[in-house]
């Protein structure tokens, strides 16, 4: 591992490049905040990725290209004259000392638990911003839906609000289920646009409850499906076999025979 000199060493070389890069690559002088950005939002994905696959070479490979990405937002903004990555870097700074009191502040060397910090934690942040925002407003409108959701339970756990007892969950699931097929026997695709909301949102939570991410444990399911659709493709489609030639129970089958393989 490399020394805190070498680490600053580093961050400085990236300082530099970006430096140059602006001044001497016409592609990186003609970008903008905005046009970068969906760039950034790619990048994010593909450390997620990495981090799933446990691949720890990529993970740094990754980590590398969203660091270049913030810098490259504190440089623009730099330009701009309305702050640089100094100023960046010392926001957070200054929000991690202001929210960890047991670590910096009076109450240095206490005591605490991971889950005593966690179910706290935005009520600190609240203190932190002085009244002038409501603890769901950090949450983005154009986060996914899943991440959106589990975030919001997190948020509200911490500040108190999430069940006893992670079992009684399944109450709450099992009702939004029967909701779900009253809306449905009904057929009015708004109510059953809401009902299959909520009942999203509860196994959502469930999941949560059970320490179990969400959107890896569906990422896992769509890696499967597409595993075994792929299966069915090869005995059928690219043999010169329609699929629509086929009954649901032969499909079914061939889908059965790639379940049996491992797939």
């Amino acid at each position: 591992m490399h020394s805190k000199e070498e680490k600053l060493q580093a961050f400085g070389r990236l300082l530099d490049i970006m430096d140059q890069l602006r001044e001497k690559c016409p592609w990186n002088a003609a970008q903008t905040m905005e046009s970068i950005r969906p760039l950034t939002e790619e990048e994010v994905y593909e450390l997620s990725d990495a981090i799933v696959k446990d691949d720890k070479a990529a993970t740094s490979g990754e980590i590398g290209d969203l660091l270049y990405h913030m810098v490259f937002y504190s440089r623009i903004a730099q330009e701009e004259g309305s702050f640089d990555i100094a100023d960046a870097i010392n926001k957070v700074c200054d929000k991690m000392v202001f929210r960890h009191p047991h670590v910096f502040g009076p109450d240095a060397g206490k005591q605490l638990t991971a889950k005593d910090i966690a179910d706290t934690w935005e009520l600190v942040k609240a203190k932190e911003k002085n009244g002038n925002k409501t603890v769901m407003s950090g949450i983005p409108d154009s986060m996914p839906a899943i991440l959106k959701a589990l975030s919001m339970q997190e948020k509200a756990r911490g500040c108190g609000f999430d069940w006893e007892k992670r079992e009684d969950v399944w109450d709450k699931v099992h009702e939004e289920l029967g909701e779900v097929e009253e809306a449905c026997a009904q057929g009015d695709p708004e109510h059953m646009k809401e009902e299959f909301g909520d009942l999203l949102f509860a196994t959502i939570n469930a999941s949560r409850l059970y320490g179990i991410d969400p959107e890896t444990a569906l990422g896992y399911t769509c890696s499967k499906f597409r595993r075994r659709f792929t299966y069915l493709e090869e005995n059928t489609i690219k043999k010169g076999i329609k699929l629509t030639d086929l009954t649901l129970a032969q499909m079914d089958e061939i889908w059965d025979e790639g379940k049996a393989k491992g797939l």
